[in-house]
């Protein structure tokens, strides 16, 4: 029996450093697409919370993030696979410059044979554009990179200047001039919220779009060879543990946000009700069996969590019930006995874990790190700039990517399991069953460290 496949257009959008304009042309070329009536599905590589929302608003499609590492080849393949089923065209968001990271974002489109744009910020530059495109382009053969987004192009002899030094065989697609109201507004950690921002980032978009229709670049992207996507031959999602009858209580609202779309995707796959609830303005909690606190911008709204005394009641009592709770980054500052901002002013939160959390400027923590769980290792990352003290015996720490010092703590109090890492649920589905069914082990089990990803979809 031969492989299913599907087959449609793709496209990879990659830059040579972060802060280049890819996430604001990703949204314009995919509202563009979606204006014309085209049906497009983006994708975010690596562990990114908030470009996400932003392309999803742009797209009106979901939007996953896809890592090898930390989701795993099968887990990519099948999201491809399913996607090139509907979708006139794939677009696919890079993460930082082109061959940064392990794996990076030349990495993926390698893996998957995609064609990759290079958008790049060409103020205080000319010739020198083609000499880095070139760059680009040789350091590697296995990717192939076929046009240039010149971001922030000054006039059109600025272009005729960029355009005339480009490799042979890599056209420049598009001159965007330089625009702020194109640009899409960030805060400490990235973009700020798509949901805080709805209506102005429409606006944006359309205008973004207005200028990608000019130079007819949908027409151009669309005319690409199809990609071709193969199923996965390991994915079997009946294999996936059981949460029937498990009701998980999800914090999601301005401060808890930063929740990936496939972790809520598996927890109904594996049988559980979710039930979604705002301890900024909820004053109960949902009927349910336990409790996600995922990671979002608590610091922000530490006041208003603060006053809500009634919530901190409920979820006191949840814990005090010995219920299962997991806490995710800022679901951890929310966990300890108090919280300071950027202001300097201490906020008294839940209390559930002993220690207080506060924010700490431009300095912080990143990086791809394997939870060190009682029930098993789940891969995920770290993105922070707060800092938690004071805080209790951690029962193990996270396993960093390629350095052997200890990454970050994991902290079990009664039902509470509290870390700054990101799960990425899929990655282990077995151990999340354990972790939210309330059969969590007391003990900790060893890491494998050689051990390959158990992604299933």
């Amino acid at each position: 029996m031969s492989t299913p496949t599907a087959s449609c257009p793709a496209l990879f959008i990659a830059a040579p450093s972060s802060g280049q304009g890819k996430t604001t042309f990703t949204a314009a070329l995919a509202r563009a697409l979606r204006n014309q009536g085209k049906v497009v599905r983006v994708f975010k590589t690596g562990p990114d919370y908030l470009d996400p929302q932003v392309l999803a608003q742009a797209a009106g499609q979901p939007v996953d993030q896809l890592d090898l590492w930390m989701a795993g080849d099968a887990y990519c393949r099948q999201r491809f696979y399913e996607a090139a089923q509907t979708a006139d065209m794939i677009l696919v968001e890079g993460a930082m410059g082109l061959f940064d990271g392990e794996p990076s974002s030349a990495d993926l489109a390698a893996r998957f044979g995609l064609p990759m744009v290079v958008v790049m910020d060409v103020k205080g530059m000319a010739q020198t554009a083609g000499a880095l495109l070139a760059g680009l382009a040789g350091f590697r053969d296995d990717i192939r990179i076929v046009g240039l987004i010149a971001n922030s192009c000054g006039s059109q002899r600025h272009r005729e200047l960029i355009e005339t030094t480009l490799p042979q065989g890599i056209p420049l697609l598009a001159a965007i001039a330089r625009n702020p109201e194109l640009s899409l507004p960030e805060r400490h950690l990235g973009l700020v919220q798509a949901d805080e921002i709805r209506d102005d980032l429409e606006v944006r978009f359309e205008k973004g779009a207005s200028v990608i229709e000019a130079e007819n670049l949908p027409q151009t992207l669309l005319a690409l060879p199809p990609v071709t996507f193969t199923a996965p031959a390991d994915v079997v999602t009946a294999d996936l543990p059981s949460l029937a009858g498990c009701t998980i209580g999800v914090a999601k609202d301005a401060a808890f946000s930063f929740i990936y779309q496939a972790n809520l995707d598996l927890l109904e796959q594996m049988g559980a009700q979710l039930r979604f609830f705002s301890p900024l303005t909820d004053s109960t909690l949902p009927s349910c069996d336990a409790l996600w606190l995922p990671g979002g911008y608590p610091e922000i709204h530490a006041a208003t969590l603060a006053a809500n005394t009634a919530m901190h009641a409920a979820i006191r009592q949840f814990f005090a019930d010995d219920k299962p709770i997991l806490a995710e980054c800022g679901g951890l500052l929310y966990c300890l006995e108090t919280l300071t901002d950027y202001d300097d002013t201490a906020h008294t939160m839940l209390g559930l874990l002993p220690g207080h959390g506060a924010m700490r400027g431009r300095r912080g923590c990143q990086g791809m790190q394997t939870a060190a769980l009682p029930e098993g290792p789940v891969r995920g990352h770290a993105h922070h700039r707060s800092m938690a003290e004071g805080t209790p015996e951690p029962i193990a720490h996270g396993e960093r990517q390629r350095h052997p010092a200890p990454g970050e703590a994991i902290f079990r109090e009664r039902g509470l399991t509290a870390t700054y890492l990101h799960l990425f649920f899929a990655n282990n589905p077995a151990a999340i069953a354990l972790l939210f069914s309330g059969k969590a082990s007391p003990a900790r089990q060893p890491i494998d460290s050689e051990d390959e990803t158990h992604a299933v979809k």
